[in-house]
């Protein structure tokens, strides 16, 4: 890092923050498995103590966002780091219940701060042509921390126990942040000019509104499927391939590692796409794919069970980068830390719900058939919803060099 600019500082940092991010708001759904010996409580009982730290994954992303406008992206990213590794050193010294709901909804808090300031942060530090490229590269370290969140845990678990699994990364997570505010400090990073991605200027006012709106629809839809299916899997693999991986919890830790973390490099293959076809059609495709991979998840078992749940993953993030710049192109870049921070508001905030009916439906089932029908039947909806939004145009190819 010593000879790079502050774009590819900015850049490494956002990657390095998403991991955290995504390892941070998922490895709850594994150290639940050993809680429930440990405390003797419910599934359901525990899922509901990361219900607040849902609720303000989303409540604070919109004051993130509008701090991040008009303060400091690269500061609020300091904040980010420091608030987030902290909290999770409190959750693994907490002595019950009321303090671990009290530390993870600490956690949810500092995790709201990222997506509204790292895509924006992004979006300015990338080279203009390979924008939706840069966001893949940024979304396949999210991705693979969601499979590590699920690795870490158990292996931390079973080595260990679960107080460790909350420590040891948040430690790790602390000093990252003061890391980055030495460089910070030292001017090595500062502030990206706002600009728009892509050609700009293509899509109308009343187009660009008509676009937003479906958006906000279809953000939220998506942040359903994802928040049921990232809560679920987990327990999904404990009740259907016991047999198959062992009964450590690390077993179940390897398989969910290796789902998120293959599905991830997925969104590589959307960025790609999103820099040089229609980000609408993009958009589509990964979304139509969806939908039979989440009727198959509800009824399939063993190794064949891992495949569709590997498929299903690695469909949703590739649609991310898409997203990402749809929702870019259809709003002014002077205001995107807001308009990401109302993204995730929405995506973050199905959350609890989300959390609700995993616990729910499983408490009533033993299983979740029904609820991977329901979120098959969201996707489809969210492909309806998506044929109507407006057309934006790729970036321009370009020209080819002279011939000498």
């Amino acid at each position: 890092m010593k000879n790079w600019d502050s774009g590819k500082l900015s850049i490494a940092f956002s990657c390095v923050g998403h991991t955290y991010i995504h390892l941070f708001t998922a490895f709850y759904f594994t150290i639940i498995l050993a809680l429930e010996d440990a405390w003797q409580l419910s599934y359901a009982d525990l899922l509901d103590l990361w219900l607040p730290a849902s609720l303000l994954v989303g409540l604070i992303a919109l004051p993130a966002g509008w701090l991040g406008d008009r303060w400091s992206l690269s500061g609020m990213m300091a904040i980010f780091f420091i608030g987030l590794g902290v909290s999770s050193v409190a959750a693994g010294f907490v002595g019950g219940p009321l303090g671990l709901m009290i530390a993870l909804a600490g956690i949810g808090a500092f995790a709201a701060i990222y997506h509204p300031i790292a895509i924006p942060w992004v979006i300015r530090s990338a080279q203009t042509r390979v924008v939706g490229t840069t966001l893949a590269l940024n979304g396949i370290f999210g991705g693979l921390g969601i499979g590590v969140a699920a690795l870490v845990a158990g292996a931390l678990i079973d080595l260990f126990n679960w107080r460790v699994a909350f420590i040891l990364p948040g430690v790790i997570c602390a000093a990252t942040g003061l890391w980055m505010l030495r460089f910070i400090l030292a001017g090595r990073i500062v502030e990206p000019p706002a600009r728009q991605p892509g050609n700009g200027g293509k899509t109308g006012n009343e187009a660009a509104l008509r676009g937003f709106l479906i958006l906000l629809a279809t953000m939220f839809l998506a942040g359903l499927i994802f928040h049921v299916t990232q809560t679920a899997t987990p327990k999904l693999f404990d009740l259907r391939i016991r047999d198959w991986v062992g009964e450590s919890t690390t077993g179940v830790g390897v398989i969910v590692f290796v789902v998120y973390g293959v599905a991830a490099f997925a969104q590589f293959i959307g960025g790609w796409a999103s820099d040089r076809w229609s980000l609408k059609l993009v958009y589509l495709q990964a979304w139509i794919l969806q939908v039979p991979l989440l009727l198959l998840a509800a009824i399939l078992g063993g190794p064949v069970l891992v495949l569709a749940t590997l498929l299903l993953a690695s469909a949703n993030t590739a649609s991310l980068p898409a997203e990402n710049l749809l929702l870019a192109r259809y709003t002014p870049p002077e205001r995107h830390g807001v308009i990401f921070g109302v993204k995730f508001i929405l995506a973050f905030g199905a959350a609890p719900l989300g959390i609700k009916l995993v616990g729910w439906l499983q408490t009533v089932t033993g299983e979740f058939v029904l609820l991977y029908t329901l979120m098959g039947a969201a996707a489809a909806l969210v492909v309806g919803l998506a044929l109507f939004l407006p057309p934006v145009s790729v970036m321009p190819r370009p020209a080819p060099a002279p011939a000498e």
